[in-house]
């Protein structure tokens, strides 16, 4: 396919600052372009696997805390800790669906929602509500490291994950420039998170293949 073949299926405007870039080097662009996708798939997978990780001691955590295996969907309710999040209408319907499935458990139901959901919790109300004790999830955090930081923190990864989920480029910095400062900063993040979780990053990873540095070596090189 020619240059022009590919503006036409990915709009010149998405190749146009991979293009402006590489300094108006086609070949180079559109090397960067697919570079940068492959960089998300990697980067998707290291998310996925941070995610589960995350969610799945946020809920052995407060199914002890609250002494109830299914305590996301009986804290929505009026007085619950979750009476207030912007979430309880979606797992109300989460839940509804999954009944009229025959397909209901607290396993389906922690995996349907979202990312956001479980970096919600860390917010002030609901860890108020929940008790104050989440951090407890963390045995290795760094020590004064408090639940404001913590949520802020999260949000990071979760604004990060959503521009992977959305295609948005990751390789640039504001100016424009090939940059991978920030996917560096992010993969770094990730990976704090991992050890105060507990678990070793590498040993975690082990096996995935997603190991992002050979593509952010051949991004450096264009």
């Amino acid at each position: 396919m020619k240059y022009s073949d590919y503006e036409i299926a990915f709009s010149a405007a998405r190749l146009n600052r991979y293009l402006v870039a590489c300094k108006g080097n086609q070949s180079k662009a559109l090397s960067l372009y697919r570079h940068n996708v492959k960089l998300c798939q990697k980067f998707y997978g290291i998310l996925n696997v941070f995610e589960v990780v995350l969610r799945n001691a946020i809920n052995i955590h407060y199914q002890a805390h609250f002494g109830d295996q299914d305590w996301i969907r009986h804290q929505c309710v009026d007085g619950g800790m979750l009476e207030r999040a912007p979430h309880r209408s979606d797992i109300d319907r989460m839940v509804a669906m999954l009944e009229r499935q025959g397909k209901y458990s607290n396993d389906r139901l922690v995996s349907s929602v979202t990312f956001g959901f479980w970096t919600y919790l860390f917010n002030r109300i609901p860890f108020r509500c929940g008790g104050m004790n989440l951090l407890q999830i963390f045995p290795n955090k760094t020590p004064g490291l408090g639940q404001r930081s913590i949520f802020n923190e999260l949000q990071e990864i979760k604004t990060f994950r959503n521009r992977i989920a959305h295609h948005e480029a990751i390789c640039f910095n504001s100016n424009g420039d090939i940059d991978l400062n920030y996917a560096q900063e992010k993969l770094d993040l990730i990976k704090k998170y991992v050890c105060f979780l507990g678990y070793n990053p590498i040993e975690l990873f082990w096996g995935t293949g997603i190991r992002p540095y050979s593509l952010i070596e051949k991004i450096n090189s264009l």
